[in-house]
């Protein structure tokens, strides 16, 4: 399966944010939870879309992730994987990020 779509783009809110941890490896890692709101077209008709997302920065990124003001508006890009393991729960893995305009 290697090579199947799994990307996201996302305008969206920095709601919150856990605080920068590090891996047994030494790794950052920041754990925070995205909004989003938009008007969205679907079968000829706008749509009103509201949501929240967990997501994760890992390495660099999640240094960079916790210098941003809570409430900044970012552009993400990433991709969709499990929360745990073994759960059905989604978020968002960040592969890269920035402040919105």
């Amino acid at each position: 399966m290697s090579g199947e779509a799994n990307r996201l783009q996302l305008s969206a809110r920095l709601l919150a944010r856990d605080a920068l941890r590090y891996s047994p490896a030494g790794v950052a890692i920041l754990n925070c939870r995205l909004g989003h709101r938009s008007q969205q077209m679907e079968a000829g008709a706008g749509r009103k879309v509201e949501l929240e997302l967990d997501a994760v920065a890992i390495g660099p990124l999640a240094a960079r992730l916790e210098a941003i003001a809570q409430d900044a508006e970012l552009t993400v890009e990433g991709f969709l994987a499990r929360r745990y393991r073994t759960g059905p729960a989604l978020e968002l893995h960040i592969t890269n990020f920035a402040l919105k305009d």
